[in-house]
């Protein structure tokens, strides 16, 4: 490769520095193998500190730790996206994770036999990448949204921190899931709100509730981790529905949003005289809206052959038509748990052990006068 200022050869780059590069790194620090991990993000943690103030995991602590270091804290404590954060400082502290920060890749190829990534003005040539992201990174907004009344407030959950960012006035919270309710319930305490969209289905219990305390284990480690994966027949007929559907109401149910005065309303399908328009012909009057719409992948970077519909094509997030690159945190990536926390530490694994035996077969090619040589250099 060139010697321009910036560049740099590493074996595996790691593009993502939150729990599922953290949980990389933990793996292929094990495993004896070299490795430089990026993230777009200030500090280690900053994707969960820049979400909205009031939010909690869904998850109790005994499921919220990373391989090698269990979350601290009472077993069924529910922490703060800041506490979750915090921790995940920690854990890189704890294993000597470095995390370059404040790198964005901006672009993924490939270059004969290795994979070029730059960020910024930076770029980096490697054997392996690992792209360590969730499939939630670019907002998504509906095109109508721009002919929405220039006076009425705009946000998407993703930039949402709490109520003092909407002026007064009615607020249509679009979007029913979880993240939908819980914003809606919220601003309910200080403006009239709508909350727009299909009904997601919810789960008969709460989080914080003792019957919780012996379903979530159960739900957690077994059902989805277990019976939910790829592997299984079951898991295989469920997976397209819910790669491509919302999730249940888990800690704010119907009942909560009713009792808090929020008026469920359908689908918005585009604007009426500046203001949103629902499917039965109906305009909401409204001074703020929240979109509460998800998130496109945000592949558009990566400029490989590698993409089906709707998702890269993988197994296990290996992507056998382009050896040596990987997928993690993505929706039902081998499990119904690959995208919670406590399903990183298997799905790392596994393709730790496909990169070591990467390694072991590259090795094994080259002569023993060039392995001695490469050993003598490191």
């Amino acid at each position: 490769m060139t010697d321009r200022p910036g560049d740099a050869y590493v074996e595996t780059l790691v593009i993502g520095g939150g729990q599922a590069g953290l949980a990389m790194g933990y793996q292929l620090s094990r495993a004896g193998l070299p490795y430089a991990i990026i993230d777009a993000n200030g500090r280690i943690g900053d994707a969960w500190r820049n979400r909205w103030d009031s939010l909690r995991l869904f998850t109790p602590n005994r499921l919220n730790g990373l391989p090698g270091m269990p979350f601290p804290g009472y077993h069924w404590g529910f922490p703060s996206k800041d506490e979750f954060a915090d921790y995940l400082e920690s854990y890189a502290r704890r294993f000597d994770i470095h995390v370059e920060t404040g790198l964005r890749a901006d672009r993924l190829s490939r270059d004969g036999d290795r994979f070029v990534a730059a960020a910024g003005d930076r770029r980096f040539e490697a054997d392996n990448v690992v792209v360590a992201m969730s499939s939630w990174q670019r907002p998504r907004v509906p095109e109508f949204a721009g002919k929405l009344d220039p006076g009425i407030v705009q946000l998407h959950v993703a930039d949402y921190a709490g109520p003092g960012q909407l002026q007064h006035g009615g607020v249509l919270v679009v979007g029913a899931g979880n993240s939908g309710a819980e914003v809606a319930n919220e601003l309910a305490r200080t403006h009239d709100v709508w909350l727009s969209g299909p009904d997601t289905g919810v789960i008969p219990f709460r989080p914080e509730s003792v019957p919780a305390r012996i379903l979530m284990p159960i739900i957690g480690r077994i059902i989805f981790h277990r019976v939910l994966t790829t592997s299984t027949p079951i898991g295989r007929r469920a997976r397209p529905r819910m790669v491509s559907t919302g999730e249940p109401l888990l800690r704010v149910k119907p009942k909560d949003l009713a009792e808090a005065g929020v008026e469920r309303v359908g689908r918005v399908t585009g604007v009426q005289n500046g203001q949103p328009q629902l499917e039965d012909g109906r305009r909401v009057d409204v001074a703020n809206v929240v979109w509460c719409t998800g998130f496109h992948p945000g592949f558009s970077w990566i400029d490989l052959p590698i993409f089906g519909a709707q998702e890269p094509v993988h197994d296990r997030g290996v992507v056998d038509e382009m050896p040596g690159l990987y997928f993690l945190g993505l929706k039902f990536l081998y499990a119904r748990s690959s995208e919670q926390i406590h399903g990183l530490g298997r799905d790392t694994a596994h393709i730790a052990d496909a990169i070591a035996a990467r390694h072991a077969q590259r090795d094994g090619d080259r002569p023993v006068a060039e392995q001695h040589e490469q050993l003598e250099s490191a």
